[in-house]
């Protein structure tokens, strides 16, 4: 019998990668890719680049070139709408008829949750962007952001960036003074941007605004908050408490079954997460102002796992084939909040 092989993607707005499994859920191959969101780079380029990583990936696992995979699970960035998710999977099939026989697309959001759990739990995204979706046991969904830079990312990199450069030109308009020292934070965009004054930042948030470099300057935020520079450490204490708020949220939507272990996952993907000691504050605070009736446990996934893996899930359960697995292998647990009770965060010494 002929090797059956399945793929998953992790999309995201800044970047990309798509795994391959074989039948015993052994990971074969792997490609990095850049941003597979349509709504940034169009349904073409998209369908062209997962084609582009899946024969780097074939060429890795030392599979032919030739060989059909089974199903492709892709769990993109901007795949909220069944419309142009449809259209995607068109394109591809036309563009590139002998890449695989079936195809699911879906957000992001559903291949993190897929890798810890097939009954579901709720994620929370905060890379360039944000999002939060709720997967309940029956399989229904329900969204809060995801929206893009223009309605929404709140507590994503672009938002704190954002929100530091908005600061900045606020306090020397005299529009909106700010009580914290700016000479840090103004240093750090020059720096980041490579300008010398306000006028000059206009190229990058008009002309030529490119969402993921403008939301890298989060990172050196991250540093200067961590030296102690106030006004970072008030921006991600923001950050914090607005992904709080997305959880809370969503919690009217959770099924009672989803929780009957007395706590629900919650699972946190993105590089703002891996700031996670600058957020806590108000992030706890946030939750504490709500009677919450069970546990969260505030998941990541493990450092040698994509959410990839959740794409090859689903893409093996959707033409039902049992592909072996071990979620709790996905994934470490690093916060625990009790409601009113005492917070227990775990392997601080890794973040």
């Amino acid at each position: 019998m002929d090797e059956i092989y399945f793929a998953g993607v992790e999309g995201g707005a800044t970047q990309s990668v798509l795994i391959i499994s074989n039948g015993a859920g052994e990971i074969l191959g792997k490609a990095h890719g850049e941003s597979s969101n349509h709504w940034m780079i169009g349904i073409p380029e998209v369908a062209k680049r997962i084609n582009a990583m899946a024969c780097e990936a074939k060429a890795n696992a030392k599979i032919p070139q030739s060989t059909k995979l089974k199903c492709i699970g892709l769990s993109l960035s901007g795949c909220e709408q069944e419309s142009t998710n449809a259209a995607l999977e068109r394109e591809i099939r036309h563009s590139y008829p002998n890449l695989a026989e079936n195809y699911v697309v879906c957000s992001d959001t559903m291949g993190s949750i897929m890798t810890i759990s097939n009954l579901g739990g709720l994620v929370v995204i905060a890379g360039t962007g944000s999002n939060a979706v709720l997967r309940n046991p029956n399989g229904e969904t329900f969204q809060c952001g995801g929206w893009g830079h223009q309605l929404g990312d709140e507590g994503g990199a672009w938002f704190i960036s954002q929100k530091l450069v908005k600061t900045v030109f606020d306090h020397e308009d005299n529009l909106e003074k700010c009580t914290y020292d700016i000479t840090t934070a103004w240093k750090l965009i020059k720096n980041h941007f490579k300008i010398d004054t306000r006028v000059d930042m206009l190229e990058h948030c008009y002309a030529k605004f490119n969402k993921s470099f403008y939301a890298k300057l989060c990172q050196k935020m991250s540093v200067a908050a961590l030296d102690g520079d106030e006004l970072c450490k008030s921006i991600f204490n923001e950050a914090g408490r607005l992904l709080a708020k997305m959880i809370v949220a969503l919690l009217p939507k959770i099924s009672p079954e989803l929780v009957k272990t007395g706590y629900l996952n919650v699972i946190c993907v993105g590089s703002v997460w891996i700031s996670w000691n600058l957020l806590k504050t108000g992030f706890i605070k946030e939750l504490e102002k709500h009677n919450i009736l069970f546990e969260l446990r505030l998941l990541r996934l493990k450092s040698n796992i994509s959410m990839a893996i959740g794409s090859v899930y689903m893409a093996a359960d959707s033409v039902k084939f049992p592909l072996p697995r071990d979620y709790e292998e996905n994934y470490e647990i690093f916060f625990n909040f009790n409601g009113n009770c005492e917070h227990l965060n775990l392997n601080n010494n890794i973040l």
